[in-house]
């Protein structure tokens, strides 16, 4: 089963500082890097990346940054949405709502951190619940308590 994922900045930004590596934000990143979900982007995502990830403040590592820019466009499958009409509380996550909607009828998922930002959806989920997911799927070994 392929598993479509948009995964919103704040995931990649959480991975990058954490020091954790079992982390939630840390597994998906690695997911996303070892190709057990397949990321959806579009321009505006990644430009929303390079922005976030560049910024002084962090310090993120070029190269670190390259491999995740790489993977995605790499091994991701680039959408052009159709608007859906839904007002969203900030206008720059409308582009990660948009592209998870066009893959819906596949099951696609918006991973975040910050869920206050998007209408309640099913499909719009938690890294932590999204590594559940995994797991249930199979695609991911069980979490140990």
């Amino acid at each position: 089963m392929r598993f479509y994922v948009v995964v919103d900045t704040n995931v990649l930004v959480s991975a990058l500082l954490s020091k954790h590596d079992d982390s939630a934000t840390v597994k998906i990143l690695r997911s996303l890097l070892g190709g057990l979900i397949t990321p959806l982007y579009h321009p505006d995502i990644l430009a929303e990346y390079d922005e976030v990830l560049h910024r002084k403040k962090f310090s993120f590592g070029e190269d670190d940054i390259q491999v995740i820019f790489d993977t995605v466009r790499q091994y991701g499958l680039a959408i052009e949405p159709t608007p859906t009409g839904e007002i969203l509380p900030d206008a720059d996550d409308q582009i990660f709502y948009e592209v998870t909607m066009e893959k819906r009828d596949e099951d696609a998922r918006l991973v975040t951190g910050n869920l206050k930002h998007y209408p309640p959806r099913s499909f719009i989920v938690t890294p932590a619940e999204m590594l559940a997911i995994l797991e249930e799927n199979g695609i991911l070994p069980a979490s140990n308590p």
